[in-house]
């Protein structure tokens, strides 16, 4: 797959465009005015599902800076020029996709200090605004009345870096392997067939366990990927408790969401917040058959003993065999570190 902006396949460093540095590397926002009149930088993807036109309310003015990027390098030449501007509130109009290449784009011009979020959910399946509880018709006049009565959450993305060192970090809220990568291809195809949101979410999950449940060995719904989980504070790798290869696991599903489309509860009614992990090990059919059960809430030693597992973390190393998907862009094969990122404000209503 391609991200919004291009790809972003190889993790390639990005030129920074003329911002002051800190002598650590990091850059130096413009310290803000107290403005009375707020400054917003809008970034719109015109490739959403439901950007059709412009919004009155977006054109630009005094305190409205509207760009629409078409490339990576001119993303990350539109955030470069909003952190000049020092703006207070950053705009994203798109859905999930686009969250996540702002963030990838914008971790090295805003690193920690990023200033406020606003998303206008325009994407196919917008579970970043399931997570914040925004309204799926959201305006940015809305969100900005929202904003005045400092109506904010925070969120901090996952950031997946290549464990060498030899490219740039990526941001997103959803990273999963094995039957959740064929399930978000097989996504795209529902969406193709024009369903979205939770509906798509829920077929895609749907196609998922029937292929596991009842295919034969050697299906693609039933086959694993290597993949080698470890605590990097402990050493300790994760334990396996499947049937198969102790090297291999059917499904890996990390997110920091605290809710998640369809009302599901992966990880119990009051999930902790921060980086979350859950692991089946192998596709053992009564597993498989229970997986609606295990996603809203399910749990129980039997599951831990055979192999379907759920933990909070902090930071990882993943050695994975296959493709990966964050955000619903495919990533390669690789050695990589998997930490939070910084800490995000969005407004919610």
């Amino acid at each position: 797959m391609e991200g919004v902006y291009g790809s972003i396949y190889e993790f390639e460093a990005l030129p920074v465009f003329g911002e002051p540095a800190r002598r650590d590397g990091r850059p130096v926002r413009p310290a803000r005015r107290g403005r009375a009149v707020p400054l917003v930088g809008i970034v719109r993807n015109p490739r959403s599902h439901r950007n059709k036109g412009v919004a009155p309310e977006m054109a630009d003015c005094s305190n409205i800076l509207t760009q629409t990027p078409g490339t990576r390098e001119e993303l990350h030449y539109t955030l470069a020029e909003f952190a000049r501007r020092g703006i207070d509130y950053l705009v994203v109009d798109g859905g999930d996709g686009t969250v996540r290449d702002v963030l990838s784009c914008g971790s090295d011009i805003f690193g920690d200090d990023w200033p406020t979020f606003i998303v206008l959910p325009k994407g196919k399946t917008n579970a970043l605004a399931v997570d914040l509880g925004l309204p799926t018709h959201w305006s940015l006049a809305e969100a900005l009345a929202a904003a005045q009565r400092r109506g904010t959450l925070s969120r901090r993305p996952l950031r997946i870096s290549p464990r060498d060192g030899s490219g740039r970090s990526v941001l997103g809220f959803v990273l999963g392997t094995g039957i959740f990568a064929r399930a978000t291809e097989a996504g795209q195809e529902v969406h193709r067939r024009g369903a979205f949101n939770s509906f798509a979410v829920g077929l895609s999950i749907l196609a998922a366990i029937i292929g596991a449940l009842f295919g034969r060995a050697g299906n693609i719904w039933r086959a694993t990927t290597p993949t080698r989980i470890v605590d990097r504070n402990s050493g300790r790798h994760l334990p396996y408790a499947g049937r198969g290869r102790s090297d291999e696991r059917f499904l890996t599903f990390a997110t920091t969401f605290e809710r998640f489309p369809l009302g599901a509860r992966p990880f119990g009614r009051n999930p902790a917040p921060g980086l979350k992990l859950a692991v089946i090990d192998s596709p053992v059919r009564w597993i498989v058959a229970l997986l609606p059960a295990i996603m809203f809430g399910l749990k129980g030693d039997f599951l831990t003993r055979n192999g379907a597992k759920r933990f909070a973390a902090n930071d990882l190393d993943l050695d994975i065999g296959g493709s990966f998907i964050l955000d619903g862009e495919a990533f390669p094969a690789g050695r990589y570190v998997l930490d939070e990122g910084p800490q995000i404000n969005f407004v919610v209503p």
